[in-house]
């Protein structure tokens, strides 16, 4: 029992020097440990105040929209494209600037706010959607074979119904009628018997038909 009573003692000994050696470095660790956990906690409220402050100022931007205030709207989307433009609410207003401009014949502007959008945006099924815009957008802008490039470089499968349908009218423009009507018949393919495009497109697939017929 004195040797267990001992061994005991030395080992509390041989723990209270070690104890008593690294004693600044258990406090550094400690002290840099609340720092970590305080530094945490304060990022954190900081990205919930910074993603609070896009909505609000979203929320402007709607409002004036809805209030045909232009001059609100203009100023509401450069500020949320200058200060948040890693949100999700920059990226719908710069991709509302763009449908705003190409409503009006803007195109050139169109363009550039919308390159932005799909620049800013996070999520990969986003990104794919306003690069389908951008080359329909060149497309209207009289640059088919621009439209037809971007177009190439989509992932196989992305919004099938829709690109194969622009990838149709753009091979048109280029006088590409043969490769035109296929890429027809592939949204044709893609799209659901519901699908509101779907009309548009069986009507070029039929006149590029006719068309053949007439030709031959």
């Amino acid at each position: 029992m004195a040797f267990d009573a001992y061994d005991d003692y030395e080992q509390g000994e041989q723990v209270r020097q070690w104890l008593r050696a690294n004693a600044a470095s258990i406090l550094v660790g400690i002290v840099l440990g609340l720092l970590l956990i305080f530094g945490w906690q304060q990022w954190r409220a900081h990205q919930q105040r910074y993603r609070m402050a896009a909505a609000e100022q979203y929320q402007v931007l709607q409002q004036a929209l809805q209030d045909k205030n232009d001059a609100l709207a203009t100023a509401a989307t450069e500020r949320l494209m200058k200060d948040y433009p890693d949100t999700i609410f920059a990226t719908f207003a710069a991709a509302g600037r763009a449908e705003h401009a190409a409503s009006a014949g803007q195109y050139a502007q169109a363009i550039t706010a919308l390159d932005w959008a799909e620049q800013h945006a996070g999520d990969a099924a986003l990104k794919h959607l306003f690069e389908l815009r951008l080359a329909r957008l060149e497309l209207a802008q009289g640059q088919p074979a621009a439209a037809l490039a971007r177009l190439d470089k989509l992932p196989a499968g992305t919004y099938a119904g829709m690109t194969q349908a622009l990838r149709g009218d753009a091979l048109l423009a280029l006088k590409r009628p043969a490769e035109a009507r296929t890429a027809y018949a592939a949204a044709l393919a893609a799209f659901k018997p519901d699908a509101p495009e779907r009309a548009l497109v069986q009507m070029k697939f039929d006149d590029l038909a006719t068309a053949g017929k007439q030709g031959s």
